[in-house]
């Protein structure tokens, strides 16, 4: 049996050991000295004195993080539920600790409530067309107002827009709308431009009358290459003006 000296050995021996600490390169320790902050250790091989101190371990590596859908009211009165991704650091490991008490659930629901606000004051158009502009809008507010608490937001992706079924008819509705509207504006420019290109024909015909027959004959041409059982053949004017004239003067 141990005496006395051997249980206080054992003791020691046993406190000494219980203050090692092995941090991992992606880790940092913040340690208090009876309750004070003291400093951050690591990586590696530390020391922490038994009873006298107290080491909280922090990762240091990129965290994701999924914001929950969360219901928003756009600034058209439009009713979606928006979800969002986050990507965030801890670059303060001491402000991380001391400075909040779990700053994983901060950042969660502060990522949460930011999401309505700013989507709040935009269009539903703008967070179907425009999410890159938004996501550096969350990125810069979330950065700014996560400072204090030592943690870096790296980047915000906005994931879905989900719509109720009527929005989605209405906006199909539309879509197909504008398509209309386009084909129509096309088909108008493009009957406006033929029909300078015959007032642009019609005007080089009738400064040479050996075009215009020339003309005349191709179209006969056409009409019997056709395999037609009835032809119809127009005639020119300036043979029919002649023979007008003469009946009227016979008459």
């Amino acid at each position: 049996m141990l005496g006395l000296g051997g249980v206080i050995v054992v003791v020691v021996l046993g406190l000494l050991v219980a203050g090692i600490k092995v941090l991992n390169e992606y880790q940092r320790g913040v340690v208090l000295t009876f309750g004070h902050y003291t400093g951050t250790k690591g990586p590696g091989l530390i020391y922490v004195i038994p009873v006298v101190q107290q080491m909280m371990r922090v990762d240091l590596r990129t965290v994701v993080m999924d914001v929950p859908p969360q219901d928003v009211i756009s600034r058209d009165n439009v009713s979606v539920k928006v979800n969002a991704v986050l990507y965030f650091r801890v670059v303060d490991p001491a402000k991380a600790v001391l400075q909040v008490a779990e700053y994983y659930e901060a950042t969660s629901q502060l990522a949460q409530t930011t999401l309505r606000s700013v989507l709040g004051q935009h269009e539903l158009d703008d967070m179907l067309t425009e999410r890159d502009a938004l996501n550096r809008d969350l990125q810069a507010i979330l950065d700014k107002a996560t400072d204090a608490w030592g943690i870096k937001i790296s980047n915000v992706e906005i994931k879905h827009v989900d719509l109720d079924e009527s929005m989605i008819r209405a906006i199909a509705r539309q879509a197909e709308a504008e398509r209309v509207r386009r084909a129509k504006i096309i088909h108008a420019e493009g009957e406006q431009q033929a029909a300078e290109k015959l007032k642009e024909a019609a005007h080089e015909l009738a400064q040479e009358p050996q075009a215009l027959q020339l003309r005349y004959l191709q179209t006969l041409i056409d009409v019997a290459g056709e395999k037609n059982s009835t032809i119809i053949f127009p005639l020119p004017m300036d043979l029919i003006a002649p023979l007008l004239k003469r009946l009227n003067r016979d008459s």
